[in-house]
């Protein structure tokens, strides 16, 4: 940025200007996952991008996850993570770590680094004001949540105010349990409950790829009714198969476009957001 001038500066935000149009009082729910919140450096750029997109009056909700800080406390207590299809198998003890982890832990040390940016932000999770109403997915997985209902009364309110509720993905029921939640599912179902401008998915590749080992390979839109032929080509498969039906659910409850992007590389959100580029996959109806 020391190399840019002031010329140049003034430039860039010239261009962004339609995009900052365009969301302005819009809402924005991104999902935050991956190595962008390992790294410091990353978590830096991500918190600075949600609270520049704040200020500039985009309502941005952050919906976060935390499985490798998870696993590093249950082996901590001695206790072995095992996952089936991708989901964290979870007893009533493990249900109990990732409460304290993601709603915690990790839910805090994000709204204390939206605070120390300059920007207003809340911690919640599924329980507070019974936002995520879950039951169990089934008996193999064990307090693995299904959403079976969202409530956005709170959220709306602190957007309203200005504020970024930053949300993990614990779920409640009627008998008291807490379930661990999917984050992208948790993300998809929220954004379509808030009729969101966009839902952001951050994770570790560019987006879609017609050929998983060739970046220069990726799909910049993809439509939702696309995405069945791509999963029977084996285009979109193994991990990514519950990824896109998320994206793809997300634009059926009601979100205007669905994004995965790049998290790896710095400011993706803003690039992704107010730029003519943009940086990774988008998903359309």
């Amino acid at each position: 940025m020391d190399n840019i001038s002031n010329a140049g500066r003034a430039e860039i935000l010239t261009q962004a200007l339609p995009y900052i149009q365009a969301y302005r009082n819009k809402t924005i729910v991104v999902k935050y996952g991956g190595n962008a919140m390992i790294s410091d450096e990353l978590k830096d750029a991500v918190i600075g991008d949600l609270v520049l997109l704040s200020l500039i009056g985009i309502k941005v909700v952050l919906v976060h996850g935390g499985g490798p800080e998870i696993s590093e406390m249950l082996a901590k207590i001695g206790k072995k993570s095992e996952f089936i299809d991708g989901l964290r198998v979870t007893d009533k003890e493990t249900a109990d770590v990732v409460q304290m982890v993601l709603a915690g832990k990790i839910n805090k040390n994000l709204v204390n680094q939206i605070l120390n940016k300059g920007g207003k932000a809340v911690g919640l999770c599924g329980v507070d004001d019974h936002m995520i109403k879950a039951k169990r997915l089934d008996d193999v997985h064990g307090f693995v949540g299904e959403i079976t209902d969202i409530n956005t009364e709170l959220v709306t309110d602190l957007l309203e105010k200005d504020y970024i509720p930053v949300i993990s993905t614990i779920g409640y029921d009627d008998k008291n349990n807490t379930y661990n939640i999917n984050a992208d599912t948790v993300a998809a179902y929220l954004a379509g409950a808030l009729k969101a401008e966009s839902l952001i998915n951050m994770s570790d590749i560019p987006g879609l790829l017609m050929d998983k080992n060739d970046p220069d390979t990726l799909l910049r839109r993809v439509f939702v009714s696309d995405a069945p032929e791509l999963i029977h080509r084996g285009i979109i498969s193994g991990g990514m198969i519950p990824k896109i039906k998320c994206c793809t659910e997300a634009i059926r409850r009601g979100v205007k476009k669905v994004f995965i992007i790049d998290g790896r590389i710095p400011h993706s959100i803003l690039i992704e957001t107010l730029t003519d580029e943009g940086i990774g996959t988008m998903f359309l109806e």
